[in-house]
């Protein structure tokens, strides 16, 4: 059997065009934001989620004669509340009226009432915040005119939360896997065994650990070790050699077993009785001294046992299963588990931790139901008792938690042992990109605290190839620890397993029931599905094939995952969420199975995305199957260099190792969709960054979410607390294909500057630019700064008379009747006009420049009245104000040159940018230098470039096209000096490159102080600029002050404009008197007034209130000043305890 079976001749496999069209298609279907919304988990826990948290808790019994049991659960459309009635509301007016924008909970109820059972229907617990373009949002599902009519932007990607005006929304969190076997070292470091067990009712954690050479299981319900041994026979397992059977069959790991097994001897336990009693007496938490079986399993099992055979599966399941690769590990065969593989770790989403907040608050709530109805049950008086009544009393509770925990982001669930904060965030609107990264649509959060000094967790992991974003992470101390999701990766929610034991029972997997041990550890491989074992197999690569083909023909949900595990001898299974997943084409003898056709067809729109998976084509992949799969990314070009070598073919077949089955395997394997794929968004928009130097692209990361540009197309209608606008945004000349795919081209945060790579005065050391002031005049890197301000009005009625708050108007001059000139800027009513410009001092936040009043929102209720506005300036470059290219090389402006004065070229172009050629070499950004070729080419054809990760136009192509132009090929110009008119001795790379301007300006951080505010206990200068604080002079300024001789300008730092007091002090005594008094020695005659600084007066004071005398021991000077007025005198303080 030749290679030609397996390949068709070189046409047939070339490679397909335009390929990357597969990348829209699956973001219009699932990414970005898709797996906090539609089909996924938000929606899941509206449609499915509530209703297993209220069959979970579904009857509450008071007494025999009183309970009342939940029926149905469901959420409604958001609404707002007036009292009697109820209106439809927009998130958009939400934002407007500082309102959260949350939906009623309702539910049906039966309960009993005068002793007879009565039902309820859409009665109202609570309120639950309603996320962005989920099912119950208006938004969903709206056209493009209905979105501008809701004064929505169809851009915005949805996701969050609006609470009380302000968006807020939910990090995806990094946890550990539950119902997994991990085996680690402890601290002694000997190995240990750890399974988190978690279902819809219980939380568990069991190790396994060796002490004494005895084999204990340790968990959270015991509150001690327990032999392993005593376990078993608890379970109903009484027979020493069907428990060593079950654990293992190998000599050295029964020699392990042994001192348990003679332990329990010496316990004198032999039956499953004299077990339970042991526990009952020594090891549970109990109350009650009778633990019946059941409740001795509902400890320990994963699932709802169907019979005791499969009881005792989940038993072994959760914790004695662990045993096998724990004596694996101690033998040296396998190692240990990595914590960090991303196979071993799930991401809650936003759907799983509101399900969490809506479980704890609504047990607490039907605790507090319970009680409060207990409490009249037991008054027996003669007025009915109605459970309603007290529901809708108590229907606020579950309101404000769920509120309070979005608002401040701490999850404080006591049911669930977790205690977090940072679980939100305010969604930052600086630009499109923002919302997108900022705003945490694709970040995940790890659970390790960022002052911990951990490498592990902070490590790129080969398992994140593909599914997390290599470049996108934080620089400082929560780099690593915070990640973003590449493009083409999807979190998966819950499928049901039902369906999946069935089929792997029909396709003859043996069920544990009817194996004994040594079947178990035999020939056989282990079958887990979920972390629950299912049964054993002789054949783990034909039952992994035929599950993998099942899955292709659409039988089977997409996102399951099957391989096969080497070391655990075990087929692995999982169908449960939050695993990262990516999708990938399936190859098929030496071909891909998505061929020209199948593009055409979607470029024609006959076809979608989820068409190529249902037709077996493209097929998901989670990390521990992609682990374990052959993933080609230059899969064609391989075959067209060696494999249609037919002589080499030839000599490979000829060798032993080369045989049928591995080149079966190897031509069954997966291809990338698109290399460019494998980034983030953010790193996307880099043009050519796998030319750069990685940090560089880090950098970028970061600062491409403070870019300055257009957020969103209602933010004319918005009004938000700070808002960043370029003035005149632009689509970048290189753009790459994400770029297209997320809309940045709509919504740009940038413009293309003319840059000339070269040294211009002294004034752009340290990667400082130099900007033409003609540039700036037009208007580069001109943008707009909204902020707002807000007052509400109280309306307070009592029986007598209401009390209500309002806006004077403005005063008026009592002579001429006119406007006083404070208040010129206001109406009649109080309040300023739109397009108003203030000056500085008026009755506005506005410090330094004049403002225009933007906006003008005036919204009442029965209770208040809320008048909101916005105000906007205009800001022009100046120096300091920071810029940025895409390749993060930033620096600030360090001049502005007049035009007259640039460097110009042969047709008088002048530079809008100049930047030092030494921000090369180091950086080593030669992505920025394609960029500028790109771009010179692109605006001399008239067409965009693309600059696309491992892609994108060579400069071979654009050289040819600036030459074809008239210009130099390698991008160069003779520039002629501004101010000589003489030409430069060397020629100036210039070209344009796509510049933004960050919102770090001189004008929101330049601050100075003479006098001020300070601190009531110190007497010291605040801090920060808000507070109009003082500046900072630390050690090393001090230093430095002190090496120059600048001994007068400390004292005045440190002194005077500091903490300078007057003490009056006794020249007898040595202690302070008050109003040239001393009351010690009863005179004043010694009395003198000194000046120290008030935070040393403090010190003296409080050594005094530790019994320890302070004398201040004070001399004339030597010397008499000309000035009589100021009496100064040198002292010196002695300490004398009194102790």
């Amino acid at each position: 059997m030749t290679i030609n079976d397996y390949v068709s001749p070189y046409e047939s496999i070339s490679e397909v065009q335009e390929k990357w069209k597969l990348v829209p298609a699956f973001l219009e279907t699932r990414g970005l934001v898709k797996q906090h919304l539609d089909l996924d988990s938000f929606n899941y826990l509206l449609t499915q989620g509530l209703q297993k948290i209220i069959k979970a808790n579904a009857r509450t019994d008071v007494d025999q004669n009183f309970f009342w049991n939940y029926d149905h659960i469901y959420v409604d459309p958001p609404d707002v509340e007036y009292g009697m009635r109820s209106e439809a509301i927009t998130p958009h007016e939400c934002r407007l009226r500082d309102m959260t924008y949350s939906a009623p909970i309702k539910v049906d109820v039966t309960y009993v009432r005068d002793n007879q059972i009565r039902k309820a229907r859409g009665l109202v617990i609570g309120r639950m915040p309603i996320m962005l373009r989920s099912a119950r949002c208006v938004l969903a599902n709206m056209s493009q005119e209905q979105f501008f009519k809701a004064k929505e932007c169809p851009l915005d990607p949805g996701g969050y939360f609006v609470v009380k005006g302000a968006e807020k929304v939910l990090l995806m969190q990094e946890q550990a896997v539950s119902n997994r076997i991990l085996v680690e070292k402890d601290k002694t470091g000997m190995f240990c065994a750890v399974v988190k067990s978690k279902s819809d009712t219980a939380n568990t954690q069991t190790n396994l650990i060796q002490s004494k050479n005895k084999i204990y299981v340790k968990q959270n319900k015991l509150r001690e070790p327990v032999n392993v041994v005593v376990l078993f026979k608890a379970l109903g397992i009484e027979r020493d050699q069907e428990i060593a059977e079950l654990i293992a069959t190998e000599d050295s790991t029964l020699a392990l077993l042994a001192p348990s097994l003679f332990e329990c001897q010496q316990l004198e336990i032999f039956s499953q009785n004299q077990a339970m009693k042991y526990l009952e007496k020594t090891i549970m938490r109990i109350q009650n001294p009778i633990v019946s079986r059941s409740q001795m399993q509902s400890r320990f099992q994963v699932r709802t046992p169907r019979n005791r055979e499969q009881e005792v599966h989940n038993w072994l399941v959760s914790t004695l299963l662990v045993n096998v690769p724990y004596c694996y590990k101690r033998r040296g065969m396998i190692k240990a588990d990595d914590r960090d593989y991303y196979g071993n770790k799930r991401i809650q989403l936003a759907g799983d931790l509101i399900s969490l907040l809506f479980e704890e608050h609504f047990k607490n709530f039907n605790d507090e139901l319970r009680r409060t109805i207990g409490k009249k049950l037991e008054k027996k008086t003669a007025q009915v008792v109605d459970v309603i009544s007290s529901m809708k009393s108590l229907q606020n509770k579950i309101t404000l938690a769920m509120e309070a925990a979005i608002q401040t982001g701490n999850w404080n669930l006591k049911r669930f042992k977790m205690d977090r904060k940072g679980i939100t965030e305010i969604l930052n609107r600086m630009s499109f990109i923002s919302i997108i990264l900022v705003g945490t649509m694709t970040r995940i959060k790890g659970h390790f605290e960022k002052t911990m000094k951990v490498t592990g967790p902070r490590a790129l992991q080969g398992s994140q190839w593909g599914m997390l974003c290599p470049s996108d992470t934080p620089e400082g101390a929560q780099c690593g620890l915070v990640k973003n999701m590449a493009l083409l990766s999807h979190v998966t929610t819950f499928e049901d397993d039902k369906p999946i034991h069935r089929l792997l029972i029909n396709l003859g997997v043996e069920e544990t029931s009817t194996l004994s041990g040594y079947d178990l550890h035999g020939a056989n491989y282990l079958v887990f599905l979920n972390g629950a074992l299912v049964g054993a197999t002789r054949n783990p690569k034909s039952l992994t094939r035929t599950v993998q083909l099942i899955r292709r023909a659409g039988r089977l949900p997409e996102f399951v995952s099957v391989y096969v595990s080497e070391e655990h001898r075990a087929v692995y299974l999982a169908s449960d969420g939050g695993r990262l997943t990516r999708p990938c084409i399936i190859v098929e003898n030496g071909r891909p199975k998505v061929t020209q056709k199948h593009i055409n067809a979607l470029l024609e729109g006959r076809v979608k995305f989820p068409d190529f998976v249902k037709n077996g084509l493209i097929e998901y992949l989670d990390v521990n199957e992609e682990n374990s799969a052959l993933i080609d990314t230059t899969f064609f070009n391989y075959f067209r260099k060696i494999f249609f070598n037919q002589n080499l073919i030839n000599r490979w077949l000829k060798r032993a190792y080369l045989n049928f089955k591995k080149v079966n395997n190897f031509l069954n394997c997966s291809k990338e969709i698109e290399p460019f794929a494998l980034l983030g968004v953010c790193a996307g928009l880099i043009p050519y960054p796998d030319h750069n130097q990685s940090p560089r692209n880090t950098y970028q990361c970061a600062m491409g979410k403070q870019a300055m540009g257009t957020i969103a197309m209602n933010q004319r209608e918005r009004i938000d607390s700070c808002l960043y606008n370029l003035v005149y945004p632009q689509r970048p000349l290189v753009k790459t294909r994400t770029i297209e795919l997320i809309g940045f081209e709509q919504l740009p945060a940038g413009q293309n500057a003319t840059v000339a790579v070269m040294s211009y005065s002294g004034y752009d050391i340290e990667d400082a630019l130099v900007l033409n002031k003609a540039s700036v005049d037009r208007g580069y890197g001109r943008c707009l700064v909204y902020r707002n301000e807000k007052t509400q009005l109280q309306r307070r009625g009592t029986l007598v008379e209401t009390i209500e708050e309002r806006i004077d108007g403005p005063a008026l001059d009592a002579k001429s009747g006119e406007k006083i000139r404070a208040d010129e800027c206001l109406d009649m009513d109080g309040i300023v006009a739109p397009g108003e410009r203030v000056k500085d001092r008026a009755p506005t936040m506005a410090k330094s420049q004049p403002i225009h009043i933007e906006r003008v929102m005036i919204s009442e209720d029965a209770t208040w009245r809320m008048v909101k506005l916005s105000y906007r300036q205009t800001r022009r470059p100046e120096l300091g104000d920071k810029f940025s290219s895409r390749h993060g090389q930033k620096g600030v402006t360090g001049l502005i040159v007049p035009q007259e004065n640039m460097p110009f070229n042969e047709i008088g172009m002048c530079p809008d940018v100049i930047m030092n050629p030494h921000g090369y070499p180091s950086r080593m950004t030669v992505g920025k230098l394609m960029e500028c070729i790109g771009s010179k080419a692109g605006a001399l054809s008239g067409k965009f470039h693309y600059g696309t990760a491992f892609g994108g136009n060579t400069t071979e192509e654009m050289a040819q096209t600036m030459l074809d132009y008239g210009f130099n090929y390698y991008g160069k110009d003779l520039l002629m000096s501004g101010e000589t008119g003489e030409p430069l001795e060397a020629y100036i790379f210039m070209g344009p490159i796509y510049y933004q301007k960050l919102r770090h300006m001189v004008m929101d951080k330049m601050h100075a102080r003479a006098t001020g505010k300070v601190h009531n206990l110190t007497r010291q200068p605040l801090e920060g600029r808000a507070k109009d604080g003082g500046l900072r002079l630390g050690e090393m300024e001090r230093d430095a002050l002190l090496a120059y001789g600048a001994s007068n300008l400390l004292n005045e730092r440190f002194f005077y404009s500091s903490d300078k007091y007057s003490v009056e002090i006794c020249g007898n005594c040595g202690l302070h008197g008050y109003s040239g008094w001393c009351r010690v020695c009863r005179t004043g005659e010694h009395m003198a007034s000194i000046n120290m600084p008030y935070a040393c007066k403090l010190l003296l004071q409080e050594l005094f209130l530790d019994e320890y005398h302070a004398e201040d021991s004070i001399k004339k000077p030597t010397v008499e000043r000309l000035d009589s007025k100021e009496k100064r005198f040198i002292y010196k303080v002695n300490l004398n305890s009194r102790k």
